[in-house]
C-alpha cells in the first residue's frame, strides 16, 4: 500500500498548483475487465472543459485495500472523490453505498 498511496500523492501534489477559480476533484474508476482501479485527476478552470490526467492504477483488487487507500488521501489532501463503476458496491468497514447510481457516461 506504501507505494501505491506515495505515488498517488505524489502525483496529486504535482497537478493541484492551486490556481484561480480552477476546480480540482479526484475520480477513482473501478475497471471490471482488467481487474484494477484507475485513479484521475480532474482539472476544471473556470469557463473551459474538464481535463482528467491519469494518476496510478493500482493492481491490487480488494475493496478493504482500497478504502484503506482512499482513507489515507483523505487525510492528507482535502479533495473531493468521485467513484464510477462502484454502483451497489459497499464500503467493507462502513457497509455505506460507495456510488449511489450510475452517472449519465456509464
Amino acid at each position: 500500500m506504501n507505494d501505491d498511496l506515495r505515488l498517488i500523492l505524489e502525483r496529486i501534489g504535482q497537478y493541484s498548483t492551486r490556481r484561480y477559480q480552477t476546480r480540482y476533484w479526484l475520480q477513482v474508476v473501478n475497471d471490471q475487465y482488467d481487474k484494477t482501479y484507475n485513479f484521475f485527476i480532474n482539472i476544471q478552470p473556470k469557463g473551459q472543459r474538464v481535463r482528467s490526467i491519469p494518476l496510478h492504477t493500482v493492481e491490487q483488487y480488494n475493496l478493504s485495500y482500497l478504502e484503506k487507500i482512499i482513507n489515507e488521501i483523505q487525510k492528507n489532501i482535502h479533495l473531493s472523490f468521485m467513484y464510477d463503476g462502484f454502483t451497489g458496491q459497499k464500503w467493507p468497514t462502513t457497509q455505506e453505498l460507495i456510488q449511489k447510481r450510475k452517472h449519465y457516461d456509464e
